[in-house]
C-alpha cells in the first residue's frame, strides 16, 4: 500500500516569511490543491516488504537464537568439566587448622587442645582431672591435641616436634613437657617431649602407646578411649606403676563370603533337577494336549 503525500503539506512549515511588520503567518496544515505547478505526488517509500524477504526475516532469529543456546550449553560443559577435573582449592581456613594449634601455643587453662572435635566434655573433664593431679605431684605436664589432617608434616611425630619446639623453645621450658597428637584422618598417632619426660615414661611405654592405644582405638573411631587410655598409661609409668596394657589389632579372619565345594555342589545337584523338571513339563504338556485334541476327533 503507497501512502501519497503532496508537498504543499510541508511548505507552510518551510515558507516562513519576515515583513516589516514582523508578523508570523498562521501555519496551515491544510494541502493547497489549487497550485497547477506543484501536482506531481511524492511516493513513499514504505511498501510492504516480499513475502521471501518476510521469511527470511522471520527464520533469521530462529537461527540466532538456535546458535545462542548452543554456545550457552557449550560453555556450561566446559565449566562442569574444568570443575571436575580442576577441583578448587581449599582456602586457608581449611589448611590452616594445624598451624593455628601452634601459633596459638599451650593450653592454659586445660590439657587438651581439640581441633579436630571429636573428643566430649566428659573426656576432657577427665582429662584435666588425671593431668593436673599428676603435675601437682610429679611436676610432668602432659598436653593432648588432636588434628584432622597434616599438610605441613610427613607424620605425626614431625608435627608433634614442631609443636614441641615452638610451645617450650627452650630446653629448660620443655624439659618436663609432653605432647601427645593425633590424627584422626590418618588414623595415626605420635609423643614426645622433653629429656627428663621421656626418661620418667621409658622408651618401651612410649612405643606401645604410640603403638597400641592411638592407632587401634583411633582406627575404630574410639577417639575418648584413645586419649583417655594413653593419658593413664603415662600417669602410671610416671608414677611407677605396672603397666596397665593396651588394645590389640583383633587378627581374627573375616568370614569368607564364598562358598565352598560341597555347597557348591548341592545347589549344583538342586538346580538340574529343577530345570530338568520344567524341561519336561515343556515338554509333556503340549503332547498330551495334542494327543487329548485328536483323541477327540
Amino acid at each position: 500500500m503507497e501512502t501519497i503525500l503532496s508537498p504543499h503539506s510541508f511548505y507552510p512549515l518551510f515558507n516562513i516569511k519576515t515583513s516589516s511588520s514582523k508578523s508570523i503567518p498562521f501555519l496551515s496544515l491544510q494541502p493547497r490543491s489549487n497550485s497547477p505547478s506543484l501536482t506531481k505526488p511524492i511516493n513513499c517509500g514504505l511498501r510492504n516488504q516480499p513475502p521471501q524477504i518476510q521469511s527470511v526475516n522471520q527464520s533469521f532469529p530462529i537461527r540466532r537464537s538456535w546458535f545462542s543456546h548452543a554456545q550457552h550449553g557449550l560453555a556450561a560443559l566446559a565449566i562442569a568439566l574444568a570443575l571436575n577435573f580442576c577441583p578448587i582449592p581449599l582456602g586457608d581456613s581449611a589448611l590452616a587448622s594445624e598451624f593455628d594449634v601452634i601459633n596459638e601455643g599451650p593450653p592454659q587453662e586445660s590439657y587438651v587442645v581439640d581441633d579436630a572435635g571429636v573428643l566430649s566434655r566428659v573426656t576432657k573433664s577427665d582429662l584435666k582431672r588425671l593431668l593436673s593431679d599428676l603435675e601437682s605431684r610429679k611436676n610432668f605436664h602432659i598436653n593432648f591435641i588432636t588434628v584432622r589432617k597434616l599438610t605441613s608434616k610427613a607424620d605425626a611425630f614431625e608435627y608433634a616436634d614442631q609443636v614441641l619446639e615452638r610451645w617450650y623453645p627452650t630446653v629448660e621450658e620443655g624439659n618436663n613437657k609432653g605432647i601427645v597428637v593425633l590424627v584422626t584422618s590418618q588414623k595415626e598417632g605420635a609423643i614426645t617431649g622433653g629429656p627428663a619426660f621421656v626418661k620418667a615414661v621409658g622408651d618401651g611405654i612410649l612405643d606401645a602407646t604410640v603403638s597400641e592405644n592411638l592407632p587401634v582405638l583411633a582406627t575404630e573411631e574410639k577417639y575418648n578411649e584413645a586419649v583417655l587410655s594413653s593419658a593413664k598409661r603415662l600417669a602410671a609409668a610416671i608414677d611407677g606403676l605396672p603397666n596397665p596394657g593396651g588394645p590389640k589389632f583383633n587378627d581374627s579372619k573375616r568370614e569368607s563370603n564364598f562358598k565352598t565345594k560341597e555347597e557348591i555342589e548341592e545347589k549344583r545337584g538342586q538346580f538340574t533337577l529343577v530345570v530338568g523338571g520344567l524341561l519336561v513339563i515343556a515338554f509333556v504338556v503340549p503332547m498330551a494336549q495334542y494327543y487329548a485334541f485328536v483323541s477327540k476327533k
